[in-house]
């Protein structure tokens, strides 16, 4: 089996390690892959800010980009759920190649956990983490993906982690891109509340699938010198 690899924007300019570590666990499980390095935005960004003639040419050089009629593995559930949810407001004629290229995509696009759990049914990875964690849902990835269970279940098949649910688990980090910034107060204050409640369980360290809310979160864990840490579910499977 050979996957192509979407690397969102957070991983190849922030958490580049993650996107190596998303390699790691694909050997693990003999599955080749191929990295198509003119790949860039989805889009995302400029359609959520109202400029959707200008997403427009992005997601079609988006599309272009993944050619092939395989699988696409994701390691954002936030992106992968705007191409899948948000491209036909962008390509509305059912007849146009853009549209044909977007429901190819559409089909193969998989966020990680779900590719791992629910497209090739491979929960035990091998993987070792003598931590214990709790887990953030971020809205995207619960609300325009679909996955909960999925990253959990991954989670449960790792030796030595132990997991424990933070209250208001589904509740937002604050980030929402550039909420954050336009809203700056109230998402300091979503996030505090967010890292309370980590803080709670007893964590040493929040896991989720989306690197922004992460970073969003670990400014906040580094400005206030908190004694938790973030980090990608893919860097605890490839472990």
């Amino acid at each position: 089996m050979i996957v192509d690899l979407f690397i969102p924007c957070f991983i190849d300019q922030l958490y580049p390690e993650t996107a190596f570590n998303l390699i790691k666990v694909l050997k693990k499980l003999n599955i080749d892959y191929n990295y198509n390095p003119k790949q860039t935005c989805c889009g995302q960004p400029s359609f959520n800010s109202g400029y959707w003639k200008e997403t427009r040419k992005v997601a079609t050089k988006f599309l272009n980009d993944f050619p092939n009629d395989r699988v696409i593995v994701s390691l954002s559930a936030s992106c992968a759920g705007f191409v899948k949810n948000y491209y036909p407001l962008l390509f509305k004629d059912k007849n146009s190649q853009e549209f044909k290229n977007y429901e190819r995509v559409n089909k193969n696009m998989f966020e990680i956990t779900d590719f791992l759990v629910n497209k090739i049914k491979k929960t035990e990875l091998g993987a070792e983490f003598n931590h214990k964690v709790t887990y953030h849902d971020a809205c995207s990835a619960l609300r325009e993906y679909g996955i909960k269970k999925e990253p959990r279940e991954l989670l449960s098949k790792v030796k030595g982690l132990e997991l424990v649910e933070m209250k208001e688990n589904e509740t937002c980090c604050g980030f929402g891109g550039t909420f954050a910034v336009k809203n700056q107060p109230i998402s300091s204050a979503m996030v505090q509340q967010k890292v309370e409640n980590a803080l709670e369980t007893g964590a040493e360290y929040i896991v989720s699938t989306e690197a922004s809310c992460l970073m969003n979160i670990q400014g906040y864990i580094s400005k206030h010198n908190l004694p938790i840490k973030t980090i990608h579910i893919i860097d605890i499977l490839a472990r």
